[in-house]
């Protein structure tokens, strides 16, 4: 299967849609730095599954989609399609119809991403599957950047695994295995909880079987309760029936009286009602002259109210007119203080105005002064400025050479005595270098404790056989053991639940006959059919049906030649002996027939299954067996199954033993194996410690050499620093020499200084007249502004009073009429109060002789009253007594009729079924209630303490057994189904460890050649380290570059661990060829030497394997090597375009022009 073609639209920075052809060969992508070179890269690793955002260079997937630049809007929606060719047919068996496959991967913002295989849509798993198989993916190894290189050299043995197996194609199988595990814990998880229900279903069973028992019981009680129930109704109704008489008796009686009363009452009524028509004329006439009173009384008060407030408005006069005054001596002081200061104001603001010429030629005057000594000042000042200048710039230069001849002083004493410091360092070295027989003692140590390591792990893998071995025997006893305590549990459940059917329930009723009898296997069907429901009943002579024991008939008559006595199968009380003499088992039915009309009267035969002859003729076929031979057949099978009990108990006591020495020889055995483990970890201790003290020696010798040479290279810098720093001195020198003396401009510069301090002193002395004579004018001008100001607010009191004080002055004439008025007043008024007066007096006697005719007529009125409600209340009363007599006659008819709905809902019956349910004759005395009621309640007790009867125990039980059938059956499924999970794991274990270990090989073989291609020479291989299983084994690289000894990867340089990296990545690709190879600037670490080696190997490899290469690189000798190149540019911000030159066909173009 080979990768042919990348499609992109809108993922990251290639918004346009865009095609890569990935054809034969090496195809190389050139582009500066940030233009979405590795946009390309990462869109492989998306559409072949990529699930990590942070691989992706983002914080959420979502990140992949375009997200818009200055020009271009943001997308929703990214595609990556890759297509595939599958001429050879190398896909997964679902994909493996078609010669082209096109897997694509959409993503659309905030919805997450679907993954299509030729249009149909599939699941991310079948993606990885389908890579994985095809040693590819998004996280194979054949994805190879800088990035990658350094993980390979940096990881840890373990870790390194991941690319033994990729070469061995197991990728693949470990997603398989992974899955299978996880079904096979699924079907685990579902046996256990099998097992539990079918306990719970088991002990349900046993449950349901002791409800049946206790079905049968409650339908007994039931007949009981109800016949007792019914003598009960039947006490019940007769007294409700009497007791309806009695109370249509006391209605009777009480409708007699009730008429009687009501005569009397209606009498009553009359005379009340001539009373009380004379009272609505009389109350009339009272109710006048009492509002006659009672308007003359309002008058009265009314007028005196009007006095009152006639005194209160006299004196609320005087004092307005008092306030009045008041405000116009107010009004005239305000006046009087407005004229003062308007005359004030005017003459300040004359004496004012009289300044204002002066004051304009003194501030011309002073502004002129000022501006003279400015000038002046100004030009000393800046004649101090320049000469300070140059003084300055003498002194700086100064005491740079000062600062530049300390700081070479200093230098040189430092660099001298730091090269006396690295010649003794040189000298410390030289003498500290290893010793080489120590390197190789170290070495011989190494081999020992190798070889001391290989005879340690035969013996682990000895003592592990055995102990597998052991583990299996145990495994098998175990499964024994199970197999028969299983089974002893099974018969013990069946002997219980037998036991629990045949129990005789409740001691208190009186145990059937068919439990004292003991009947031969086998004829269990004969003897229910041949007694029937006769051995239901009691041999208790104590019980209404029962079995009484009698003596033997002296002349009993024999039974016919061919049939023998069942009395010879069957053990029981003595009471049978004389039913079971006279009954006979035959054969068969055709001995039955045929000895029918031997049969003497009384006399019965039955065959073993179940068929019945009768001596008067009497015939029954051979059917479903009866529930008392069920009874007699299940206590036959109690009996052999506590026999095979036994048997079954036996057998899990020595399968137990067995289990024991078995667990016994695994301790022993793993005792075994933990002791040769134990070795292996000491060999393993001393060759690892071995082996660190020869890389220690390895490192000390390589840190020694790469020190000595860094102190060597220090020196010869020291030298060249002292050389040039004693140059500089000398320079130094040379320019102190050459500095003229600053003195002298010192003195001019501070003789300049006190000429510009007089002429400030002049300037600050002008400035301040100037100010002075500016501010005085402008406080003038303010204060005529703020006099003008004033004068109109003066002006405006002096109106606002006079206008006030004229306004008062109306007031107080209208004011003073007002008290004239209201002077002549209090005469009328005095009048109006004395005719009122006089009218009282006249309207109270007329209410009084009102008042007392009214009272008369009421009292007769109330005497009448009484008398009414007397007939009332008789009347009531008698009425009350109806009323209780209707009650009571309704709430007997009520209990009757409660009682009917109580016998139909209990009974289903009405009173007319009562006699004959209660079993008790008419002519018979009926029991007494209490005694009926305590036998009722007794019943319903002994049913109510039987707690709650599933009635529907038989058909539970059924169901149930039907369900625990259904279980067992998928139990067993389950059983298959886990057993082929564990052997296809196994399988995949040792497929895996076997392709791995033949990969290995074949990997180790590869990297020894590319290795020595790569370097020129040297020599390298591969180890497996850590573990004895393949499959938990770590991979270490151990390489010996040209003049170098043997050593780990870790120890190399940059350049070599990458050429390192890069022959194992290579080897795994020539052990099992990935579709396509990314190389994203691996030849970045690499000079140009390994660069044309490494070019020349790709190129091998791209022509010899069917492996396509993808190169990024930015290295020229690259580019010129590869077969075509796309170059990746940004034309616009945030926006990358793809174009592609075929470099084949351009040298072609080239030789033909």
């Amino acid at each position: 299967m080979q990768f042919s073609k990348l499609r992109l639209t809108g993922f990251k920075s290639f918004v346009d849609p865009t095609e890569l052809d990935i054809q034969p060969g090496m195809t190389g992508v050139v582009g500066p730095n940030g233009c979405g070179k590795s946009n390309l890269v990462e869109a492989l690793k998306w559409v072949m599954g990529e699930t990590s955002a942070k691989q992706m260079r983002g914080s959420e997937m979502d990140d992949v989609i375009f997200a818009g630049s200055r020009n271009r809007p943001a997308r929703n929606i990214a595609e990556v399609g890759l297509a595939l060719d599958n001429s050879e047919r190398g896909a997964p068996a679902q994909f493996n119809d078609n010669d082209d496959l096109e897997v694509t991967r959409k993503i659309e913002r905030e919805k997450g991403s679907t993954y299509r295989v030729n249009a149909k849509e599939v699941r991310a798993r079948d993606v990885h599957l389908l890579f994985a198989d095809a040693a590819s993916g998004a996280r194979s190894t054949a994805l190879v950047s800088q990035g990658h290189i350094g993980e390979v050299v940096s990881a840890k043995p373990a870790q390194r695994r991941k690319l033994l197996e990729e070469a061995a194609g197991i990728s693949g199988l470990h997603s398989r295995r992974h899955e299978a595990e996880l079904r096979l814990r699924g079907a685990e998880t579902n046996l256990e909880r099998l097992d539990d229900i079918m306990v719970t279903l088991e002990a349900q069973m046993l449950s349901l079987r002791k409800q049946v028992r206790q079905a049968t019981r409650y339908r007994n009680l039931n007949d009981h309760i109800r016949k007792a129930e019914a003598t009960l109704f039947l006490i019940r109704w007769t007294a409700a029936s009497l007791e309806i008489e009695q109370s249509k008796e006391v209605l009777s009686e009480a409708e007699n009286a009730v008429t009687e009363m009501t005569s009397l009452a209606s009498a009553a009524s009359v005379a009340q009602a001539e009373a009380a028509a004379y009272l609505p004329e009389l109350r009339e006439k009272e109710a006048e002259a009492a509002a006659a009173l009672q308007r003359l009384t309002l008058a009265k008060e009314s007028l005196e109210e009007e006095e009152a407030r006639l005194v209160a408005a006299q004196e609320e006069c005087e004092t307005r007119l008092v306030q009045v005054a008041q405000d116009m001596e107010r009004e005239r002081t305000l006046a009087a203080d407005a004229n003062a200061a308007i005359r004030n104001l005017e003459e300040e603001k004359q004496r004012i105005s009289g300044f204002e010429e002066d004051e304009n030629a003194a501030v011309t005057a002073a502004g002129e002064k000022l501006g003279v000594v400015k000038n002046e000042y100004d030009a000393e000042e800046n004649r101090l400025g320049e000469l300070t200048q140059e003084v300055a710039a003498q002194e700086a230069k100064r005491n740079d050479l000062d600062r530049r001849r300390t700081e070479l002083d200093t230098r040189l004493s430092r660099l001298r005595a730091t090269n006396e410091e690295l010649k003794a360092e040189i000298a410390k070295l030289e003498e500290d270098a290893i010793d080489r027989e120590a390197v190789a003692a170290t070495e011989s140590k190494l081999t020992s404790a190798s070889e001391l390591l290989a005879t340690a792990r035969e013996q682990v893998e000895s003592a592990e056989q055995a102990r597998i071995e052991a583990t299996r025997r145990l495994s098998e006893t175990q499964a024994q053991s199970q197999e028969t305590l299983a089974e002893a549990a099974k018969l013990e459940a069946e002997i219980r639940a037998l036991a629990e059917l045949l129990e005789t329930g409740d001691p208190d009723l009186w145990p059937p006959l068919i439990d004292a009898v003991t009947v031969e296997p086998g004829l269990e069907s004969a003897l229910g059919t041949a007694l029937g429901d006769d051995l239901s009943a009691a041999t208790n002579e104590s019980a209404p049906v029962h079995w009484r024991h009698l003596p033997a008939i002296d002349s009993a008559p024999s039974l016919p030649n061919g049939a023998e006595a069942l009395s010879n199968f069957v053990k029981g009380p003595d009471a049978l002996i004389a039913r079971l003499s006279q009954i006979g088992v035959v054969a068969d039915a055709e001995t039955g027939w045929r000895l029918l009309p031997n049969l003497k009267q009384g006399q019965r035969l039955v065959t073993r299954d179940g068929a019945f002859w009768r001596w008067d003729g009497y015939t029954s076929a051979a059917e479903a067996p009866t529930s008392a031979a069920i009874r007699l057949e299940q206590r036959n099978r109690l009996e052999n199954t506590r026999k095979s009990l036994e048997s079954s108990q036996s057998a899990a006591s020595s399968a137990e033993a067995n289990v024991t020495a078995a667990r016994e020889a695994v301790e022993t055995t793993t005792a075994s194996e933990q002791a040769a483990r134990g070795a292996v970890r000491n060999a393993e201790t001393a060759r690892e410690a071995a082996q660190q003290e020869m890389v220690q020696l390895q490192r000390q010798t390589s840190e020694n050499d790469t020190k000595l040479s860094a102190q060597k290279d220090a020196g010869h810098r020291v030298a060249a620093d002292l050389a040039e720093a004693e140059a500089g001195r000398k320079a130094v020198t040379e320019d102190e020499a050459s500095l003229t003396d600053v003195e002298e401009g010192r003195r001019q510069v501070n003789s300049l200084r006190a000429v510009v301090g007089e002429k400030r002193g002049e300037l600050v002395e002008a400035q301040s007249a100037f100010d002075t004579l500016k501010n005085q004018a402008e406080e003038r001008r303010n204060r005529l502004q703020a006099i003008a100001s004033q004068l109109t607010n003066w002006n405006t009191r002096k109106e606002d009073a006079e206008k006030q004080l004229e306004e008062r002055s109306e007031r107080k004439q209208a004011l003073e009429a007002e008290r004239e008025r209201l002077a002549q007043q209090p005469e009328e008024i005095k009048r109006r109060h004395q005719d009122i007066l006089d009218k009282v007096d006249e309207a109270e006697e007329k209410r009084k002789d009102a008042a007392d005719r009214l009272a008369e007529a009421e009292t007769k009125l109330a005497d009448a009253d009484r008398v009414l409600r007397e007939a009332e209340s008789k009347l009531a009363a008698v009425r009350e007594k109806r009323v209780r007599a209707e009650a009571a006659v309704e709430q007997a008819d009520q209990a009757s009729a409660a009682l009917i709905e109580r016998m139909e809902d209990r009974l289903n019956c009405g009173p007319g079924a009562l006699q004959e349910l209660s079993g008790i004759d008419e002519d018979k005395e009926l029991p007494e209630l209490e005694a009926a009621e305590k036998r009722v309640e007794r019943l319903l007790r002994e049913r109510e303490n039987m707690g709650p009867v599933n009635l529907r125990a038989e058909v539970e039980a059924q169901e149930l057994n039907e369900q625990i059938d259904t279980l067992t059956t998928e139990r067993e499924d389950l059983t298959k189904a886990i057993d082929k999970l564990r052997r296809g794991i196994n399988e995949l274990n040792r497929e895996g460890r076997q392709r791995l270990l033949t990969s290995f090989e074949e990997v180790d073989k590869h990297f020894q050649g590319l290795f020595v291609r790569l370097f020129g020479g040297g020599r390298a291989h591969l180890e497996l380290v850590e573990s004895d299983d393949p499959l938990e084994a770590g991979l270490e690289i151990m390489a010996s570059p040209p003049g170098k000894r043997l050593q780990v990867l870790s120890l190399l340089s940059g350049g070599e661990q990458a050429l390192t990296a890069l022959s194992l990545l290579f080897a795994v690709f020539m052990t099992n060829p990935a579709p396509i190879c990314v190389l994203d600037e691996v030849d970045a670490p690499l000079d140009d030497a390994n660069v044309d080696r490494f070019c020349t190997m790709v190129d091998e490899m791209a022509h010899s394997l069917s492996t396509r290469f993808l190169v990024i690189t930015h290295h020229r000798m690259t580019m010129a090597r590869m077969d075509r190149l796309f170059g990746v540019t940004m034309g616009e911000q945030g926006v990358s375009q793809l174009v592609s030159v075929d470099l084949g066909q351009a040298i072609e173009l080239r030789d033909i022009a």
